[in-house]
Parts: C-alpha cells; sequence; structure tokens
C-alpha cells in the first residue's frame, strides 16, 4: 500500500500546487482592487436584517422596511445601471417565479433593494413595471417591491445581511444572491448565483414562513464557479473543477489498487495449488 499512497499525495498535490515555477520570475501582478473582506458574503443565519431603515419607494413616498416585511421575504440587492450580473439575477428570479408552485402575496413576497445613492423613484418604478410584465402567471404588483435610499442606509442594511460590495468608478463590484427573510425579519437562507431553483425557492419559503435558518446546500457550486468582479459575472472555474476532478480520480485510484493487492495472495495460492 505504500506506493498507491505516494502516488495519492502526488496526485492530491497537483492541483494545489498548479504549473512548475518558470525559470524566469513574471513581471509583479497589479495589486487587486478588492479583498475577499470587501466584497462577497458574510452569511448571518438566524440574525436580524436592519428593518428600522427608511427607504424610499416606488412613488417616492418614505417606508420603513419593517412595515412591508410581514410574510416569508426574498431581499435581493442590485443597483438598476448594472449591465453585469443584476440583469441575469433579475430575469433569473422572473424565470423561477413563473415555475414556482408557491403563491406570491401569499407564500413569499420579494423586495429589491438599490445601493446605488443615483438610483431613484422614477427608475425604481419603471424596473418594476419592466418585471412584473414578464411574469407569466398572477403576480401581485405589490408582491414586488423596488426601493432606492441613500449611500448610508443601503449599506447599514446590505451589512445587516451581510452583502459586500465595494464602488468601483462608475460602478460596483458585489456578489449576486437572493436573502430569505422570516416575517420577523430574521435571516434564514441565502440563494447564490443568479438561476434558482423552484423547488429550492419553495422549500426556503416554507422555512422562512417557519422561522427556521438553514444553510445553503447549493453553497458547493461556488468551488467550481467563480464571481469574476471585474466582468461583473460567475464564470466556470477550470482549474476547482480539474482539483475536484483529479482528488476523485486519485481516490479511486488507490482503491482499485488496493482492492488488487488484496486479490493476489489468493490468486496465488490457486496456481501454486
Amino acid at each position: 500500500m505504500r506506493k498507491p499512497l505516494q502516488a495519492l499525495l502526488i496526485l492530491l498535490a497537483l492541483p494545489l500546487a498548479g504549473q512548475a515555477p518558470p525559470i524566469a520570475s513574471p513581471p509583479a501582478a497589479a495589486p487587486p482592487a478588492f479583498t475577499a473582506q470587501e466584497v462577497g458574503i458574510d452569511e448571518k443565519l438566524g440574525q436580524p436584517a436592519a428593518l428600522d431603515l427608511m427607504l424610499t419607494d416606488e412613488g417616492g413616498g418614505r417606508v420603513a422596511l419593517r412595515s412591508l416585511v410581514d410574510k416569508p421575504t426574498i431581499l435581493s440587492l442590485n443597483y438598476f445601471r448594472c449591465a453585469g450580473i443584476c440583469t441575469p439575477q433579475l430575469n433569473g428570479m422572473v424565470e423561477v417565479f413563473n415555475r414556482t408552485q408557491a403563491e406570491p402575496g401569499k407564500d413569499f413576497q420579494v423586495i429589491t433593494v438599490s445601493f446605488d445613492p443615483r438610483d431613484t423613484a422614477e427608475i425604481a418604478a419603471q424596473k418594476r413595471v419592466n418585471y412584473l410584465n414578464e411574469i407569466k402567471r398572477p403576480f401581485p404588483q405589490a408582491a414586488w417591491r423596488f426601493l432606492t435610499g441613500d449611500g448610508a442606509t443601503a449599506k447599514a442594511l446590505a451589512d445587516s445581511v451581510g452583502f459586500k460590495f465595494k464602488a468601483q468608478g462608475e460602478d460596483f463590484i458585489h456578489p449576486a444572491t437572493l436573502i430569505f427573510l422570516s416575517p420577523k425579519g430574521e435571516i434564514t437562507r441565502y440563494l447564490y448565483g443568479v438561476t434558482y431553483l423552484p423547488a429550492d425557492l419553495q422549500m426556503a419559503a416554507q422555512e422562512a414562513a417557519r422561522g427556521e435558518a438553514r444553510p445553503t446546500v447549493s453553497k458547493w457550486l461556488n468551488i467550481c464557479f467563480n464571481y469574476d468582479p471585474v466582468g461583473r459575472k460567475y464564470v466556470f472555474s477550470t482549474t476547482r473543477t480539474a482539483a475536484v476532478i483529479t482528488i476523485f480520480g486519485a481516490v479511486a485510484f488507490v482503491l482499485v489498487l488496493a482492492l488488487k493487492k488484496k486479490r493476489q495472495p489468493a490468486d496465488t495460492s490457486k496456481e501454486n495449488a
């Protein structure tokens, strides 16, 4: 078994070590525009969202977020000028709303909040009309709100739910996720990415209704998909995928060798007989 174990250690080291170092050192890379502490999701399951904040509704009126969260609520944080992952995410929400068996306005509601202080109530109202028109099933207008606010208010809400974003020029670097809130405003689930399964949404809404905070199983997808903050989209990570495949292949290889080694004494005794 010593040689198979040595082979396994070598195989496991390959995806971690990467390619052999080049003869000449490459030029120093430019410092990243962000760090993991600045952009991403810091899950705060079971903790309350900042519902005492005042935001601006689609008609330009002031509204307390707490007054809107009276049932299982899906919170999405976006900005309305975003040409990156915001549009695919909102389109993915429309798609899953069209397919889920959960009843909007009863089993769940949606609140989309812009974290760009330049977004206005007029822009929010137009976005609301556009996306509601894409939904091909009965969907009460009040079941999907589009809200805006000043920068400090949006940042306070984002911080309370663990949504970390950063301004970069005229745009923002940010993740894409749906955050489920219980009727009491507690965070119960995160759904990552820009596409969602109807069963996942329905289950998350039911858990939110009961106030049950659950870890996100589909977070495993982050192993194979990375968020590209420069392109503002999720990209397939061949390195991580290759590492996962290599590890599983190495384990299978060692198991085959071990089983083969166990059979050898039996086969030898038969030949001697």
